[in-house]
């Protein structure tokens, strides 16, 4: 079996493949494989795409882009109801502030929550508030050499030789 010939993959199958699989709001790459292409979205991860696989049925190992449409279905079935089947350990969402329940964000959802949760830090004045006010490091880290954004640490080079040519043509005149 050479590189350039993959097994299984004949040309007339290129009909059927779809290149984009659109799920919520993503879409994920249909030429890879099914657990590959899930991770791609926000919110799932290599465990949780194996789950969802195992859930709807589907070998997570196929190319997505060549599933039937109800087996695409089952799969975005399970992507929607995950909170529901697993454990809530296993969810992302644990006692919502708000609600007190238990969700598993994907995609937007999961950058918008996490981003009223910063603010929400932010307008009470938590320590992790007022570290992310200050563009500081939240969890813990050190500080005093490293995440030194501002200002340049080490020697400008290019600064140097402008000035030393400056200087020369000084001399020269």
């Amino acid at each position: 079996m050479s590189a350039e010939e993959p097994e299984g993959d004949a040309p007339e199958d290129d009909e059927n493949l779809r290149y984009f699989v659109r799920i919520g709001q993503t879409d994920l790459d249909g030429t890879k494989s099914v657990e590959r292409s899930l991770t791609d979205m926000n919110g799932i991860g290599k465990r949780t795409a194996r789950i969802v696989a195992e859930k709807s049925g589907v070998d997570r190992h196929a190319t997505f882009g060549r599933l039937d449409d109800d087996e695409i279905d089952a799969v975005v079935e399970a992507v929607e109801s995950f909170a529901d089947d697993v454990p809530a350990w296993l969810t992302n969402r644990r006692n919502d502030f708000f609600s007190g329940e238990t969700t598993h964000e994907i995609g937007n959802e999961l950058s918008l929550t996490r981003q009223q949760d910063i603010n929400r830090m932010k307008m009470i004045n938590s320590y992790k508030g007022v570290r992310h006010k200050r563009g500081q490091k939240v969890r813990g880290q050190r500080t005093k050499s490293t995440g030194r954004t501002e200002g340049t640490i080490g020697v400008n080079v290019e600064a140097i030789k402008e000035e030393q040519a400056a200087e020369a043509e000084g001399d020269e005149e």
